[in-house]
């Protein structure tokens, strides 16, 4: 059954990969770029299909995000947050753990997915059965610490953290939530080393999206469905 699904952050990477398979499959793809101009890829799909909308969003700004959702009119049956940075990989000594490096990736990863969640809220209530997908990462478990790049683990620890507190609190009105480890996948971020296809993660994260309901509310888990300890 086709859906209409808003991904944040879908210029590139995951977020492009999830973009073109859902739309291929038969979704409404609402994809959000924070400068959708320079988006040459997820442009390239509205030209072949009117049935996605790229929309210029920047999720730190929860202005900007509730005037979007106000202006959408149409209910929202999943919304992916999928916005990130990554800044500073190294060890404690790190120059590049500056005030900025952490406020940038703290507002995107995390305030991001809390401002883009409840701008969208009612659009997803508008929906039979609404979801909420938020991409973490395998990094942000205390349970599988190994130091360094101390910015992207905290943020993504916090995005975790977060999700499992939105399932709590959405639950009672019908929206499930779910956290989800796409890997580590070969895009700008992830780097040419790594050992999972974008095409092939975002291929697992839609049906772990799909098979997301009240039962399984607050997950979190890898895309082929290995559950993540945090």
């Amino acid at each position: 059954m086709a859906q209409t699904i808003l991904i944040t952050g879908a210029n590139r990477g995951i977020g492009l990969a999830l973009a073109r398979q859902a739309h291929a499959r038969g979704d409404s793809v609402i994809a959000t770029a924070r400068r959708p101009g320079e988006a040459e890829a997820l442009n390239a799909l509205t030209r072949r299909s009117g049935d996605i909308t790229v929309v210029g969003a920047d999720v730190t700004s929860p202005e900007q995000l509730a005037g979007i959702a106000a202006a959408e009119k149409r209910p929202i049956d999943l919304v992916v947050c999928n916005a990130g940075q990554y800044h500073a990989r190294g060890a404690l000594d790190d120059p590049a753990y500056t005030a900025e490096a952490w406020s940038g990736t703290l507002m995107t990863n995390v305030a991001g997915v809390f401002f883009t969640v409840r701008a969208f809220l009612p659009n997803l209530l508008a929906a039979s059965a609404g979801r909420v997908a938020v991409i973490s990462s395998i990094m942000g478990s205390s349970a599988r610490a190994k130091g360094n790049a101390y910015i992207y683990r905290a943020s993504k620890a916090a995005a975790t953290n977060l999700a499992c507190n939105l399932a709590a609190e959405l639950a009672p009105q019908g929206i499930a939530v779910g956290a989800y480890h796409p890997g580590w996948v070969r895009t700008d971020m992830g780097g040419a080393a790594a050992d999972v296809a974008a095409e092939d993660s975002a291929k697992g994260l839609l049906a772990r999206f799909d098979a997301l309901g009240l039962q399984s509310t607050g997950t979190v888990e890898d895309f082929e469905g290995n559950p993540i300890p945090f």
